[in-house]
């Protein structure tokens, strides 16, 4: 192994380890065909170009990565003059997308130090919060700028080595989330790096390194300063990647997930056993199966789970202080709850008007007589409110299990026994479906 100490001003711990292709256990074969055409691209025209963050540490662990991001000394504007098939993206961040069809292959220009006065490209807010940050400088600084000691190791195509800054290789071996730098400093940078703690430590099963975990609960709060947007995506990363049960448990530890879903955190009890900790556990549970077993999975249906117990509480309030009905404190209570939740996390409409519909069957499911349970089973979201009706089971108890059972046996009958079912609902009666047009006719003729 050869080794060039490098030891820049700003992170004094810093310093670079050159792991030759012999000493490591990455192949090209792991690597995408489409990241290797970008690589080979900018280092046949003169660029550095190396594979980075995530995807070199997935393949240190014998995974595969889910995304092959790279980094080089070209800027954005010489990267889209390679290829033709380039769109530049980002103003926080300005990136270039290599679209190859459904594949992007991520590429970043190596980033400078944000202080520096004489680009004024960079800005920060009075808190420390980086605002724009397209200083362009080289790998040395590029390495200071990344968050995480195990995503600053660079994979070189001239020579597949590794460069090994922050002493990645170690933490990886140790199974340590450390920060590069002051974790305070780097965390007002951007606070949202708190969130990419508790995220790599659940999806790693790693430990998060003391001085590191240590500041995140008193700065928590700073995440309330990030766009709902950028929080709503943070949020579908967190919970929706395979290991989101255990991911909410570290969020709601360091006081975290208390700051995206503030609604859902007034009803934490101390022995989590109130009715909407019970459904977190069930739908987060259930949609890390989902993942496991590659089943297509919809934001829509976690958040209407997650958000059920909140809204059941507010229409509860509004049925004492305004005498509405259950059915119009529902609606209305629906609206109050989605309105404080989209104000943290932006929550799309296309997905709000669905949590909509899921709620809303849950009020028309108990209602199954006459025509009603085959007009329901048509409805489009049925089979997601009737899912979430046997989630509800398993916390509410022998009625609503019940009546989950029921829907389970007539989704799965012939006509027959659903008629059948449906006459026991009437108390036995079997009524003619045409007597009402009879009646109306032998009226007509009467007139006539």
């Amino acid at each position: 192994m050869t080794k060039d100490d490098y030891t820049p001003s700003q992170y004094p711990e810093l310093a670079l380890n050159i792991i030759t292709r012999q000493e490591h256990n990455i192949s090209r074969k792991q690597i995408s065909d489409n990241a290797l055409k970008v690589l080979y691209r900018l280092h046949g025209a003169g660029f550095d170009a190396y594979l980075v963050g995530g995807g070199v540490r997935d393949l240190l662990l014998e995974q595969s990565p889910k995304d092959f991001d790279i980094a080089t000394n070209a800027t954005p504007e010489q990267i889209k003059h390679l290829f033709r098939n380039c769109r530049l993206i980002g103003r926080r961040f300005r990136l270039a997308h290599i679209m190859f069809g459904r594949d992007i292959i991520e590429v970043a220009t190596f980033r400078g130090h944000h202080q520096e006065p004489s680009k004024n490209v960079s800005a920060q807010s009075k808190e420390g919060m980086l605002l724009r940050d397209n200083v362009y400088g080289t790998i040395d600084e590029d390495a200071e700028r990344r968050d995480f000691s195990i995503n600053a190791m660079y994979y070189s195509i001239g020579d597949y080595s590794i460069h090994d800054y922050a002493g990645g290789i170690e933490d990886l071996e140790d199974k340590l989330i450390r920060l590069i730098g002051d974790p305070e400093t780097r965390y007002r940078e951007d606070p949202v790096r708190m969130l990419r703690a508790i995220r790599f430590a659940a999806k790693l099963d790693f430990d998060i390194e003391e001085d590191t975990a240590d500041p995140i609960e008193h700065l928590a709060p700073l995440l309330q300063d990030i766009p709902a947007a950028r929080l709503y995506e943070e949020s579908l990363k967190l919970l929706q990647s395979g290991c989101g049960l255990e991911t909410y448990h570290l969020m709601r530890e360091y006081n975290l997930f208390q700051q995206l879903f503030p609604v859902i955190a007034e009803h934490f009890t101390e022995d989590y056993s109130s009715p909407t900790e019970q459904m977190l556990d069930l739908v987060l549970d259930s949609t890390d199966i989902r993942i496991e077993e590659g089943k297509r999975i919809n934001p829509a249906f976690m958040f209407a789970a997650m958000l059920w117990y909140p809204l059941q509480e507010k229409a509860k309030q509004l049925m004492e202080t305004r005498k509405l009905s259950y059915y119009d404190a529902i609606m209305e209570a629906s609206n109050y709850v989605l309105d404080d939740q989209v104000r943290t996390i932006a929550i799309p409409r296309r997905h709000t008007a669905t949590i909509r519909e899921i709620w809303q069957l849950q009020l028309r499911l108990p209602r199954r007589n006459g025509k009603r349970a085959f007009r329901l089973m048509e409805l489009n979201k049925f089979r997601a409110g009737f899912d979430f009706l046997e989630m509800r089971g398993e916390v509410e108890g022998e009625e609503t299990a019940q009546l989950a059972k029921w829907w389970a046996t007539f989704q799965n009958a012939g006509r027959n026994m659903r008629q059948a079912m449906v006459a026991d609902l009437d108390g036995g009666a079997s009524k003619p479906t045409h007597r009402r047009r009879k009646t109306y006719r032998n009226k007509k003729s009467k007139a006539e």
